[in-house]
């Protein structure tokens, strides 16, 4: 376990160059940029996620990858209207999760069923591309798909680029939400009404050398249905995980090129 601690720190470490470790966290979190160009042709770092769907699936009912994710990161349970829901990692059915892999002869253990979703990280995310104010941005370090809050104006446009409705906005304060159900967390940033977030891979436990809270809890809860890590690296659970299971992406037609993958 601790040989594993000690590599995840390296890497985090390469992830933060150009950034500053020891930045205050809403400075790193909201504020960090890449350094620049690309700092070579493959990057030492790309960070991504494998989700066994059926791992998932055995575990019917459990929420604990959102629930863990959402208290962390002070997201607010928004209900009603459901336009108004905010969210970083939730289920969706298979058949709208995976529109091109579903057809009239999918498998029936399959069809209907919850599937996890959240930000694919994409290698070449339309979000950015479209973003008038640089405040979502693509880490060329590690490949994160990041936002800054404070540049965010608020003009969804990225929400209308991403095709596969991973981003929120606040339509109204979701601080007084967080107070009231006494979950708001000072350890991390709130955000403010009339910006967009979402997922971000947990970027400040990796800059710890931790992974992501959605994998944490969905181990914790005796599931082993996520999988995170350096996709680059051969000896990662993830580059395992590809090499010998068949996997799928979201709407691979696209060319967005997620970097969440699925076993099914």
């Amino acid at each position: 376990m601790e040989k594993d601690r000690r590599a995840f720190l390296k890497i985090a470490g390469v992830s933060l160059v150009g950034a500053g470790s020891t930045v205050p966290l809403l400075s790193a979190l909201t504020r960090a940029r890449a350094s620049g160009d690309e700092p070579a042709a493959h990057p030492e770092v790309r960070w991504g996620m494998v989700i066994d769907t059926k791992k998932c699936l055995r575990k019917e009912g459990c929420t604990a990858c959102s629930a863990g994710c959402h208290w962390a990161h002070n997201v607010p349970t928004i209900p009603e209207p459901k336009r108004h829901e905010v969210k970083w990692i939730w289920k969706e059915q298979y058949e709208h999760a995976f529109t091109e892999q579903h057809h009239g002869f999918t498998n029936e253990a399959l069809a209907g069923q919850p599937v996890t979703v959240l930000c694919n990280h994409c290698e070449r995310p339309p979000c950015v591309r479209v973003c008038p104010t640089q405040a979502t941005f693509k880490r060329q370090s590690d490949g994160i798909v990041a936002m800054d809050q404070h540049r965010c104006i608020g003009c969804r446009y990225c929400m209308a680029a991403c095709p596969y409705g991973a981003r929120s906005f606040n339509w109204s304060d979701p601080r007084p939400v967080l107070e009231a159900s006494r979950t708001m967390r000072d350890d991390f940033p709130t955000r403010t009404k009339g910006v967009v977030e979402k997922c971000n891979f947990c970027a400040e436990r990796l800059a710890k050398g931790e992974r992501p809270l959605c994998v944490e809890a969905c181990q914790a809860n005796g599931g082993r249905a996520l999988a995170f890590g350096n996709l680059y690296d051969e000896s990662s659970e993830v580059a395992k995980l590809l090499k010998r299971s068949h996997t799928i992406r979201r709407k691979p037609s696209l060319g967005t090129q997620p970097h969440v993958f699925y076993i099914v």
